[in-house]
């Protein structure tokens, strides 16, 4: 519930501030949310060109008299949206044509949204609230305007109504809206089950060695690292899902941090700590277990950032101990960072590091809320409508079951996260930051790198994505995968769904990439095996035992730090 109404806060301070109508005020005044620190006041210089205005006046009275006109004539408007697709909407004149007016409605003001004039940042916040607004007021997110849930209760005779009740204080409770049957699934149990051992373990990481699959296995380790602001097992879902699994049956011996979802005690944590006490110890762990000089590496979304960071940190150290680099949905280069950019301003930066800058919390839930309200109709008012008014159970899913299992970030960590990547831009700039006591570059990187973006990304845009690969001095392979942040990366080759395009060379810009690149049916997982292969040393028998003497196994994967949740 929390979810829900954080995001209606949300649309509603945004729209008072952006609406030029004063259709604002009809809202109800929610309390303020601590999404992201909710988003900051527009600029105060917002304006629309008067021609623009005029043809867009123009154009919603000739559509909306046309649909009085249907209304009028009995006939049935067309509902393009799977919000109204069911029969229901369409055998009730009223409903249809209350539907279809506001399918106008907020389309007119998604168009003025884009008409506005100003700055890019106060133009995406104007966007961003006009979709917020405009998704909470869907006469499907309410009872009494929703012909499928009347319906509903007089088909159950009133048991839809008492199950919404249950769920709706349930999630009340819980501080979230549950997206899924949470039950059904348990980490360890049918979740993160890739055989294996954790060989390390610090106040910040544990490192988990997985059991080899293949009679032999290439000399050369591979360590994954995943992003710190989630479990790591949306890796290693099931088995027929798993990234993990994937490597471990193409004959690689793959290692993966595991990050602690930190409390109190660990507050003031930096990005230091998580680079030298996470990254850095995590490499040389794995190399003195294999005995190798050299690792293979992967990093995913903010872990990718992380291990790209300690790698720069290391090659400014004279040391380069990964042969090959893979990079999933990171970015290096924050120019353009998405609807995210939304939040972020000097001022909210500011307020950040005065309240946890020196320590405390970045909640996870409120992480997750604001990720959440990046696909308002996809991940809060979807289950408004099919929990709390239909009383529909929510089915088994563990995409959703993972996105629910928030993590904590330190304080410390997170403002500096935000103020040096997303605020000032400074990790693609030579020299521009130290951390771990030396100044980083990114073009002291001169290992193969495997970059993937994902063509419908909405927190990493695939084209960011791309200016990675710009960066680093070695040869680069692009892959641009289809779908979203996490369907697009966690596409498995088992089930060979999707496409991906590539291309055998690197552009100047992302849309001269795709231009000549070529489309592939299929998982991504299949190109990357393949690369991957070129650069896992020779074949040798596989080991018999995980960890080594100096590290032996301390419990079985996934671990302990996975396990714990926030509730």
């Amino acid at each position: 519930m929390a979810s829900a109404l954080g995001a209606a806060a949300l649309a509603a301070q945004a729209a008072r501030s952006a609406d030029p109508f004063g259709l604002a005020s009809h809202l109800p005044p929610f309390p303020n949310n601590a999404m992201l620190g909710m988003m900051p006041p527009l600029g105060a210089s917002v304006q629309i060109d008067p021609q623009k205005l005029t043809e867009l006046q123009a154009d919603y009275l000739k559509r909306f008299q046309t649909l009085m006109e249907s209304a009028g004539s009995q006939t049935t408007p067309a509902l393009a949206d799977r919000r109204f697709a069911d029969v229901a909407w369409r055998d009730n004149g009223l409903f249809s044509w209350g539907a279809a007016l506001y399918l106008l409605n907020s389309e007119f003001m998604q168009k003025l949204a884009d008409s506005v004039e100003g700055d890019n940042k106060t133009r995406e916040r104007i966007r961003f609230a006009t979709d917020q607004w405009v998704s909470a007021l869907s006469p499907a997110n309410f009872f009494v305007t929703n012909p499928e849930a009347q319906q509903r209760l007089l088909d159950t005779h009133g048991a839809s109504l008492r199950a919404g009740i249950e769920q709706l204080l349930g999630d009340m409770q819980r501080g979230r809206i549950q997206q899924t049957d949470e039950s059904a699934f348990e980490v360890g149990r049918n979740l993160a089950v890739t055989p294996g051992a954790v060989v390390f373990r610090n106040e910040l990481i544990e490192l988990i060695q997985y059991s080899p699959d293949t009679p032999k296995v290439g000399s050369r380790p591979l360590l994954l690292v995943p992003p710190c602001i989630n479990k790591f097992y949306v890796m290693d879902l099931q088995p027929e899902n798993s990234l993990v699994r994937f490597a471990v049956s193409h004959g690689h011996t793959v290692f993966l941090v595991s990050w602690r979802n930190v409390g109190a005690d660990q507050g003031n944590l930096t990005y230091d700590d998580y680079l030298e006490h996470g990254v850095i110890r995590a490499i040389a762990v794995v190399r003195e277990i294999t005995k190798q000089k050299t690792i293979n590496a992967l990093g995913f979304c903010v872990g990718g950032t992380l291990l790209a960071s300690g790698l720069a940190v290391l090659a400014a150290r004279g040391e380069k101990p990964v042969h090959a680099l893979t990079l999933m949905t990171t970015l290096l280069d924050f120019t353009d960072t998405g609807t995210l950019d939304v939040f972020i301003d000097e001022a909210y930066v500011r307020f950040r590091e005065q309240t946890i800058g020196d320590g405390g919390l970045m909640a996870g839930k409120d992480l997750a809320l604001t990720f959440n309200a990046l696909r308002p109709n996809d991940l809060i008012w979807n289950y408004v409508v099919s929990k709390y008014l239909k009383g529909n159970q929510p089915p088994p899913f563990d995409i959703l079951y993972w996105n629910s299992d928030s993590t904590n970030i330190p304080g410390p960590f997170y403002c500096w996260y935000v103020r040096h990547m997303y605020l000032q831009n400074e990790l693609r700039v030579p020299d521009r930051l130290t951390c771990c006591g030396q100044p980083i570059d990114l073009g002291r990187l001169d290992m193969p790198v495997y970059l993937f973006a994902a063509r419908e990304d909405h927190i990493v845009p695939w084209r960011s994505g791309y200016m990675s690969a710009r960066l680093f001095k070695g040869p680069v392979r692009f892959t641009l995968g289809a779908s979203g942040h996490i369907a697009g990366a966690i596409n498995p080759a088992s089930k060979n769904k999707r496409s991906y395009w590539i291309s055998d060379t690197i552009a100047s810009s992302a849309d001269q990439w795709f231009a000549g690149s070529r489309e592939v049916p299929g998982s991504w997982w299949n190109d990357w095996a393949q690369w991957l292969d070129q650069h896992r040393g020779e074949l040798r028998a596989a080991p018999g035992a995980l960890g080594s003497g100096a590290f032996p196994p301390l419990e079985p994967a996934p671990g302990s730090y996975v396990k714990v949740r926030i509730i």
